[in-house]
């Protein structure tokens, strides 16, 4: 065995027949065990065609890929001899193509994405007699979707009309010889269910099924997974319930939770042993999360440094926030003779504004991971144009998106109203003018499957534009942030690795200094948790997340009320600056002393 695994690391990795869970806590080599478990079963002697080994993402198929095809006893494998490493939707999809006469298909089968799905929804309502007050095909796509994720049909959809056009639906993707992006797991797993022969031909070919990110599968993933290994019972899944982050996107942790109960005869294998983290850091995280009730309980450990207390920081404002952060990243910058990688998170994307104009100021080159900078994202760009056409009735350019962007129904009242009242509308009046006119929120909701994130972005902005006593300055300062390109110099001659990213992107990365943005209550956890005792620990998880994304240092902030996760991070474990009253310490005040401050 490798001495590159340690005790535990081994014990997953040798693991010979029958069920297996894999416990990784955050930094504790997941990677690293699962690829070296495959090349184990490769090296033993199982053909290669035999093994199955799924991944939630293409990134973390081609990583496992190219570290099991450089291990230096594997590769006199050829292509057809290699085992199925991808994720569940290539799985399904190689599986469809080679028995698509089964449901009516051809192999040459399309694949529609998201949009050719809402294009069908759209085209069926209108050709239904649905309008838009009736029935809306986002809201209609996403019931379907999670309908097709549970392995429920259209029967039990409660509403008749998207009980209709989900049927309707399902004609037109067989005449047009199609699957959906959810039909890739979905319509296989019917046919395994309904295929007995079918189903014994498969279990015969992947005689040992391998699953990264366990915690994430939703039910019609679990079902696969489970369909194919009950016979042989070679399932080895590995994950974290302590990481599970997107129930939004249906997955179910729970089914993490029983993997003992519903393979009762697993080898169960934690992988304790943290490499990523300073003590600190890992104490404080490990301490935070002991507060959910629904987990298996772990204790994580590490023989890296002690490491300093995590900041925790109160602000003035979010603009103060994002300044605070700033300077101490540029003093990061200035310190280190390798630049840093440095990661500021946060909960929701409208909460890039003030660390964009911060960095943006300072002159420090970002990249924003996964997303669009703030002023270039639809809602914003749009309200912007309005803004530029009342202060300035001849911009073309402005002109032009608003016509683009509404049909004339809308915009040519629009515009034919807006000489009258922008003379006498304040700044915010005018804002809170377009959005009522333009009937802007219902838009959003018609057209864009993440409405109220686009929400946020607007009070985001509107919240910005509190701080201007008119349209002139503000339309100024945004401009140039517009403008600006990403600067190319830094503070250091060195380059520089600054990373704007959500908490939920970030899963996966790790940087050398994390900062947590915007830790308030209402916004992590978010105020949509609130009710839900199942919601806010999974919000927990997602500051668990964030937290254990830190290698050397983590500083966490807030602006207003700070949230109760602060309250539950061992408090030997913090360094506590209050801004407001430029004072620190190394306990948090209680809440009530901070509020009143």
């Amino acid at each position: 065995m490798s001495t590159e695994l340690n005790p535990q690391q081994e014990k997953a990795v040798s693991h010979e027949k029958g069920p297996l869970l894999v416990i990784a806590g955050a930094g504790s080599g997941k990677t690293r065990t699962l690829t070296s478990r495959l090349i184990h079963l490769l090296s033993s002697g199982v053909p290669p065609q035999n093994v199955l080994a799924i991944t939630f993402t293409n990134k973390a198929a081609g990583e496992m890929k190219k570290r099991v095809f450089s291990h230096p006893g594997l590769t006199h494998f050829s292509l057809e001899q290699s085992p199925f490493v991808g994720t569940f939707h290539s799985f399904g999809c190689k599986l469809l193509r080679e028995q698509s006469s089964h449901l009516g298909r051809n192999p040459s089968f399309s694949i529609f994405d998201t949009d050719d799905s809402l294009r069908i929804f759209k085209a069926l309502a209108q050709d239904l007699g649905y309008s838009r007050e009736r029935l809306n095909p986002l809201k209609a796509a996403s019931v379907i979707s999670r309908a097709k994720n549970e392995l429920e049909g259209p029967e039990t959809i409660t509403s008749q009309e998207v009980r209709v056009l989900f049927e309707r639906y399902e004609e037109v993707l067989a005449e047009s010889n199609a699957f959906d992006f959810d039909d890739l797991i979905e319509k296989l797993v019917v046919l395994l269910q309904t295929n007995p022969s079918l189903l014994a031909y498969y279990r015969d070919r992947y005689r040992y099924v391998l699953v990264d990110e366990f915690q994430d599968v939703n039910t019609s993933q679990y079902e696969l997974v489970r369909l194919l290994a009950d016979e042989h019972r070679n399932l080895t899944v590995v994950g974290d319930d302590a990481q599970s982050i997107y129930r939004f996107r249906g997955s179910d942790f729970r089914n993490f939770l029983h993997f003992d109960q519903d393979w009762p005869d697993a080898t169960v294998v934690a992988l304790g042993q943290n490499y990523r983290s300073t003590q600190s850091i890992l104490a404080a995280a490990s301490g935070l999360i002991l507060h959910n009730n629904n987990q298996k309980h772990k204790k994580l450990w590490t023989d890296n440094d002690p490491g300093s207390p995590i900041t925790i920081a109160a602000t003035l404002s979010e603009d103060d926030e994002a300044m605070w952060i700033v300077e101490r990243v540029t003093s990061l910058l200035q310190q280190s003779n390798i630049s840093p990688s440095i990661g500021l998170l946060y909960r929701t994307n409208a909460q890039s504004r003030a660390l964009e104009q911060a960095l943006i100021a300072t002159r420090i080159p970002y990249v924003i991971y996964g997303g669009v900078r703030f002023y270039d994202r639809q809602e914003v760009k749009d309200i912007i144009a309005f803004l530029r056409i009342a202060h300035n009735p001849l911009d073309r350019a402005a002109l032009i998106r608003l016509q683009k962007t509404f049909p004339k129904k809308i915009h040519i009242p629009l515009l034919e109203q807006l000489p009258s009242v922008s003379g006498a509308l304040s700044l915010l009046e005018l804002i809170s003018w377009f959005l009522k006119k333009a009937d802007y929120h219902s838009f959003l909701e018609r057209k864009f499957q993440n409405a109220d994130e686009r929400k946020e972005n607007i009070t985001e902005l509107i919240s910005y534009a509190e701080t201007f006593h008119d349209i002139t300055s503000f339309l100024e300062r945004v401009s140039l942030l517009e403008s600006h390109d990403q600067p190319r110099g830094s503070l250091t001659d060195k380059p520089v690795h600054c990373h704007l990213t959500t908490i939920h992107l970030a899963k996966g990365l790790e940087f050398d200094h994390v900062f947590i943005v915007g830790c308030d209550e209402g916004i992590l956890p978010h105020h949509r948790s609130f009710t839900s005792r199942d919601e806010l620990e999974e919000e927990r998880r997602l500051m668990y997340v964030a937290m254990t994304r830190a290698r050397q240092g983590l500083s966490l902030s807030f602006s207003h009320l700070p949230s109760r996760f602060l309250y539950e991070i061992p408090p030997e474990h913090t360094y506590f600056i209050n801004l407001k009253t430029d004072s620190s310490s190394h306990d948090l005040p209680d809440e009530e002393e901070l509020y009143i401050e």
